[in-house]
């Protein structure tokens, strides 16, 4: 029940070409985004065959991804996350790759199907969102507003800022990760190992 060979390279051509262009055009905290990391860590998930790294990334970034994919189909008039898509000030080439939105996803579904959800990764995938949005506050800068750690809709200012980072985590955790969790383990129930 082996991933095929020429999936596996692929996702690593994908990936291999993606990461110099961005770091060199956006700078490594870029890669401290959620659907960066789910990008990354979706390479040895593939060539390990590792459901856990799948379901973690499936559990905490994949509805993220569908709201993407949404606001990208809707030319961003639903929502803002894809916006940058339409901004002519930067590069054909450059937006092109942030397509790799699709075929990310594409690699956590297939993943899910072919082995199934491992419910581990609900607390596996908490551990890391406590761990990456403190993080990205620390490293990045609010202009970039990496992981929508500074505010949704530019820097807010209603709340202090650590008590919105804790908003933000627990909100993340209730309307993405658990919802996300159970569907999960129902749609999958039957290929648990």
């Amino acid at each position: 029940m082996a991933i095929p060979l020429w999936i596996k390279l692929s996702y690593s051509l994908m990936v291999g070409v993606i990461v110099p262009v961005y770091w060199q055009a956006y700078g490594p905290t870029n890669f401290l985004w959620l659907s960066d990391i789910a990008l990354l860590l979706m390479l040895p998930a593939l060539w390990f065959e590792n459901r856990l790294i799948a379901s973690m990334m499936a559990v905490g970034v994949l509805p993220l991804e569908i709201i993407w994919m949404l606001a990208f189909f809707s030319g961003g008039t639903l929502g803002h996350m894809a916006d940058y898509m339409f901004d002519s000030q930067l590069s054909p080439f450059l937006r092109g790759l942030s397509l790799f939105h699709f075929p990310m996803p594409a690699a956590i579904i297939y993943m899910l199907l072919r082995y199934g959800y491992d419910a581990r990764a609900v607390f596996a995938q908490m551990g890391v969102m406590f761990i990456v949005l403190p993080l990205t506050y620390a490293l990045t800068k609010p202009a970039d507003n990496v992981n929508w750690v500074f505010g949704f809709d530019g820097v807010q200012t209603t709340l202090p800022p650590l008590v919105y980072l804790a908003f933000l985590a627990a909100a993340m955790i209730v309307f993405a990760i658990i919802p996300m969790h159970f569907l999960l383990k129902n749609c999958f129930h039957h290929m648990r190992r």
